[in-house]
Formats: structure tokens, sequence, C-alpha cells
């Protein structure tokens, strides 16, 4: 009889439980790892919301500034773009502050709450600034709105008084009639130029304010008593119907310009306010601007330490391959083991036989006191059977014969068995091929991957120097934009200086106007007086007509002088506009660079990041060619072994079929088999 072996069922129990273990173990390192990725994944978006925010404060702070300047020089939609400007930044700081329940973005973290806290008091002291400017939007506008209309008054009042002076020359009026009227022309220009220097916001500004009160008043004096008199300013009523036609005119027109005056003096101070703050935000938004970029700095350093996080990923991937591993390498050790007990019954198979075959072998001859040993394999039936067979002589023969028979049907059996051991044999080392195969191919796609992946880094890295390249341009623009500007201020001076000059020339033309009258007066009182003297007073008469004609002289020069003079001032106003708006061009390009330097800065910092990224990817793209490629040499020494496996059973098979050829020759050789007369009657009497 078979033993059973009861070792190795335990065995194989045993690799199964193993096998269970190693896959329950698989589930739960992919489902860390899904895990880790999704957390890793939700970090990355906040992150990448934090640094969008804090670079939009950064355009923010700069938009501010530009807006509130333009504000503070009377542009209406610059009140609007401040106000938005103000509310974006204000909303997007709430979000870092308080986090964002439309995304689920929580409050920013406490490590950068240093960053934080700077941003704020910048942040609240430039919002006061910015709110007091908006607060003034109708003072500001309506302020330059009077200016815009003194400007269009001013040239017209001046072009009146011209045309009274030219009347008042014409109709031989008094001298001081017209040297007042062509003061006021000049008082005229004083008027629109210290409304200017007042909406400009200077130094100069409160004096400004003062002058154009006292000028506004003076003008308003002195055309009243052109028109009526004053007896106290020495004014004398002009009589000419034209002139006085003409000076209605002019009352009429600075009617607006009296009107304004009180509300310029008034709404001067607010303006001067708003230019302050106008030029607080200026400098607060410089250090806005530094402090929202350490903050940024800070978000993306929050967002590199999460290194740890990433490293834990793949070590968490690493566990699931070697589990997979793992598996293979038990499911492998469990075949083995199939295939060696296998490979062990068949051996003890094969020595029973051959052993009962020596025994037997000498009843081929008809010796029938041969005894075959009982043992427990699975001959010992057989053997019993000869020893029963050869104690019932004749009786037994067909026992024999049958006992023959069974042998052959349990050799078939044992060959069909050896036959689906080999084919099954051969279809696992064909799946072990094909499982080699598609390691191979898994090998190549991730050198591939690395490939990709090493030119996407060299990729980034030329992005980095190209952004760094073109910052540089960007600082050196702003450093030429600011020299630029300081010329254009220093050479306004200038031009300014000499527009006060040529108005002091005028004041020195007008005086001299004045004495070139009194001595036309005076040369014609003398040739009055030498007319009376008769021939006594010819010669002086001679000379009186002389100093006459100088004097008509010196007035005509005088006039040419003040026409030039005028033209000078004009030129030199415009000029001082013109350099103006260029400073302020220049200044709007300077910010435009500074914003363009500030994109090429966050362009440098994706760029750095996508290199350290696709640095990581290659990386493990190796790690991992690395392990495919031992997978695949693990994957063929296991297929040389189920080869030889299939091998060995094969060349069982063929053992077992010539078993049964020789189980077929002792049935025939039972067949033929006859005993001697004396032993014929041992079976009947043992019946």
């Amino acid at each position: 009889m078979l033993k059973a072996n009861p070792g190795k069922p335990m065995e194989g129990s045993r690799s199964r439980s193993q096998i269970i273990v190693l896959f329950i173990a698989l589930i739960v390192f992919i489902m860390l790892l899904f895990a880790n990725f999704a957390y890793l994944n939700t970090q990355a978006t906040y992150d990448k919301q934090y640094i969008g925010h804090a670079g939009e404060l950064r355009v923010l702070s700069q938009r501010i500034a530009k807006n509130a300047t333009e504000a503070a020089a009377g542009k209406a939609a610059a009140f609007k773009l401040l106000g938005d400007a103000r509310n974006d930044f204000a909303q997007r700081w709430g979000y870092l502050k308080k986090g964002d329940p439309a995304t689920g973005l929580p409050a920013a973290p406490v490590a950068v709450r240093k960053e934080m806290h700077a941003v704020q008091q910048d942040w609240d002291k430039l919002l006061h600034n910015a709110d007091a400017i908006l607060a003034s939007e109708q003072t500001v506008l309506s302020l330059h709105q009077v200016a815009a209309t003194l400007a269009e008054t001013v040239p017209q009042l001046q072009v009146e008084y011209e045309k009274v002076v030219e009347i008042l020359l014409q109709r031989g009026a008094p001298a001081a009639q017209v040297a007042m009227a062509q003061r006021q022309s000049l008082l005229a220009e004083r008027i629109l130029g210290a409304v200017n220097t007042v909406l400009a916001g200077d130094e100069n500004a409160v004096q400004a304010a003062d002058a154009f009160g006292r000028d506004a008043a003076r003008f308003g004096q002195v055309l009243s008593g052109m028109l009526q008199g004053n007896p106290t300013l020495k004014i004398s009523q002009v009589e000419d119907r034209d002139a006085r036609a003409r000076l209605t005119e002019i009352s009429e027109l600075f009617q607006f310009v009296s009107g304004s005056v009180d509300e310029i003096l008034e709404t001067s101070p607010e303006l001067f306010q708003v230019r302050e703050s106008a030029s607080n935000i200026f400098s607060l938004s410089q250090t806005l601007l530094d402090e929202a970029s350490h903050l940024a700095i800070g978000f993306e350093n929050l967002a590199g330490g999460r290194s740890l996080d990433t490293i834990g990923g793949y070590v968490l991937g690493l566990a699931a391959l070697a589990s997979i591993i793992l598996i293979g390498l038990v499911m492998v050790r469990e075949t083995n083991r199939q295939l060696h007990e296998t490979a062990e019954k068949n051996e003890r198979n094969q020595n029973a036989i051959m052993r009962l075959l020596d025994e037997i072998e000498d009843l081929a001859d008809g010796d029938l006191t041969v005894t075959a040993s009982v043992t427990e394999d699975f001959t010992g039936t057989i053997a019993d059977s000869i020893n029963y067979s050869v104690d019932q002589l004749r009786d037994l023969v067909a026992t024999i014969n049958l006992t023959a028979g069974q042998v052959a049907g349990a050799v078939q059996e044992t060959q069909a068995t050896a036959m689906q051991l080999a084919e099954a044999s051969e279809h696992q080392a064909q799946q072990i091929s094909e499982a080699s195969t598609a390691i191979n191919e898994m090998a190549q796609s991730i050198d591939q991957v690395s490939a990709n992946a090493a030119e996407s880094s060299a990729v980034a890295e030329r992005s980095v120097e190209i952004a760094n390249k073109g910052n540089e341009v960007v600082h050196n623009t702003i450093h030429g934009m600011d020299n630029i500007r300081e010329q254009i201020q220093d050479t306004a001076k200038r031009i300014k200086r000499l527009g006060e000059s040529s108005q002091e020339i005028g004041d020195i033309v007008s005086l001299i106007d004045d004495i070139a009258d009194q001595t036309n007066i005076l040369a014609l009182n003398a040739a009055i007086q030498a007319s009376m003297a008769g021939d006594a007073g010819r010669g002086f008469a001679v000379v009186a007509d002389e100093v006459q004609r100088l004097a008509e002289r010196s007035s005509a020069a005088t006039r040419q002088i003040e026409t030039l003079v005028r033209a000078i001032q004009t030129d030199t106003n415009e000029a001082v506009i013109s350099m103006e708006q260029t400073t302020s061009e220049v200044v709007r390009g300077a910010r435009l660079a500074q914003d363009a330097g500030v994109a090429l800065e966050e362009i440098e910092g994706v760029s750095k990041t996508l290199a350290a990224l696709i640095q990581s990817i290659s990386n493990a793209a190796q790690q991992q060619t690395s392990s495919a490629g031992q997978i695949s040499l693990t994957m063929n020494v296991i297929q040389q072994i189920t080869s030889q496996t299939s091998s060995g059973s094969t060349a069982t098979a063929e053992s077992i079929g010539n078993l049964a050829k020789m189980a077929s020759q002792l049935r025939r050789s039972v067949s033929g088999f006859t005993l001697p007369a004396s032993r014929e009657q041992t079976p009947r009497e043992n019946r």
C-alpha cells in the first residue's frame, strides 16, 4: 500500500497562504499609493493657487501705483481702474488670509506668517491712501475740468486784450490805459500758469494757489476800473466805444474765472492731499512688490519641501512592485515543488517496477519457487499476486493474467498523466516566455521615457537661461528710462526758468514802454512850449520833435520785443507741457518694463520647477529600467527550469510506455505457462 506524505500538503497550504498575504499587501500598497498621489495632487493645486495669487498681488501693486498717479493727474478712467485694482487686490489677499470656499483653498499656512504680516502692513498703508484718492474723485475731476476751461478761456482773454490795446493805440488813448491793458494780458498768462502749478502739485503749489487768488482779484479790479473807473487805483475809465465793447466781452469771459477762484482755493488742499497720497502709493508699491515677491518665494519653498511625500509615493510603488515579484517567486516555487513531487513519485514507481521484474525474472523460465517481495509501493499488490499465484499454481494463472491486465491499464493512466504534465510544463514555459518578452518591451519603453525626460530637462534649463537674459535686458531698459526721465525733468526746469526770465523781460519792456509814452508826452509838451515861445523856441522845438520820434521808435521797438517775449512764453509753456507728458510716458514705460521683469521672473521660477520635476521623472524611469532588467533575467532562469521539467516529463512518459509493453509481454508469457502434473492437485485442495 502507498503511504501518504503529510509534509507535502502542509507545504502547499503554506504557499497558498503566502500568496494570499502578498496579494493583500499588494492591494494595501496600491491603495496607499493612490491616497498619497491624491494628497500630493491636492497640495500641488493649493500651492499653484497660492503662488498665482501672490504673483497677481505683485502685478496689482504696480497697477494701483500707475492708476493712482493717473487719477491724481485728473484722468477719469483711472479712478475706476484704481478701484477695480484695489478690490481685486483685497479679494486675492482675502483668499490668502481666510481661504476661498468656492475652490476649497484653505488659508495660507503658518510657515509664511512672517511674509503675510509684512504684506499686511504695507497693504494697510496703501489701502488708506487709495481710499483717500477715490474719496476725492469728484473734487479732482471738477478741479481739472475747471483748469481745462480756464486753459481755453485765458487765451481768449489775452486775444481780446490785445485787440483792446490795438484800438487804444489807434485812437490815441492815454499811455497809462494802454500799459494797463497790456499788463492785463500778462496777468492772465500768470493766472493760467498758477493754475497749472496748482494742478502739478509740486513744492510751489501752495504759493501758486495764493498767487492765483491775488492775480485773479487784481485782474478783476483792473477790468472793472477800465469799464467804470477806479480813482483809488488811479484807473481812468475807457471812453472808446469799440474798446468798451471788447472789455465787456472780456468781463463776460472773466466771470467764469472769478467764479472759479473760490473753488480752486478751497479744493487745492484736497488736491495736494491726493497728490501726496499718489506719491505715497508709488513709494509703498515698490515695498509691497518686494514683500509680495518674498511671499511668492515662501509658497514656492513650501511646494519644494514636499519632496518627502513624493519619496513616500516612490517607496509605496517599489513596495507594490516588490509584492508582485514575491508573488511570482512564490508561485514559481510552488510549481517547482509540485514538479519535484511528481518526479519523486515516478522514480519510486520505476524502482519498484524494476525491483519486481528482477524478482520474477526466473518465472520466465517456469521457476515457481520464486517469491516476490511485498513492499509499500504500488507494485506490492503485483508481488503479492505473484506469490499467491505461485502458491495456488495453476488456479492462479488466470489471476496472474488479470493482474497483468490491470498493470497495463494503470501504466496507460500513468503515461497519460505524464503526458499531460509535459504539456502543462510546455504551456507554462510558453507563458513565461511571453511574460519575459512583455517585461523586455516595458524596459525599452521606460528607457525611451528616460531619454525624453532628459531631453525635456535640457530644454527647461535653456528656458531658464533665456528668462535670466531677458530679465537683465529689462533691468537695463528700466535704468536707461530712469536716466532719460531725470534728464527730461532737468530740461523742463531749465525751460520753466527761461519762461520766468522771459516774463521778467516782459515786465521790463512794459516799464520801457511806459517811459517811452511819458517821453512822448513830455516831447509834446515841450513842442507846445516851444511854439508858444515863438522864434526863440524854434531850436528847442526841433529837439522836441527828435525826442518825440525817438519815443515813438522806442514804443514800436518795445511792442516788437513784447510780441517776441509773448511768443517765447507761449513756446516755453508748450515745451514744459510736452516735457511733462514725455516724463509721464517714460515713467509709464519704466513701469511696463518692471511688469515685464516680474513676468520673466515668474517664467524663470516655473522653468526651474519644471526642470526639477523632469529630472525626478528621469531618475525614477532609470530605476524602473534597472528593476525590469532584473525581472527579465529571473524570468529567463525560470523558463530554463520549466524547459528542463518538460523534458523530464516527456522522458518519464516514454519510460511508462515501455513499462506497458513489458506488462503485455508478461501477460503473453503467463498465457503459455504450464505447471508440472505433480502440482495440479494443490490448488484444488486449497479451494
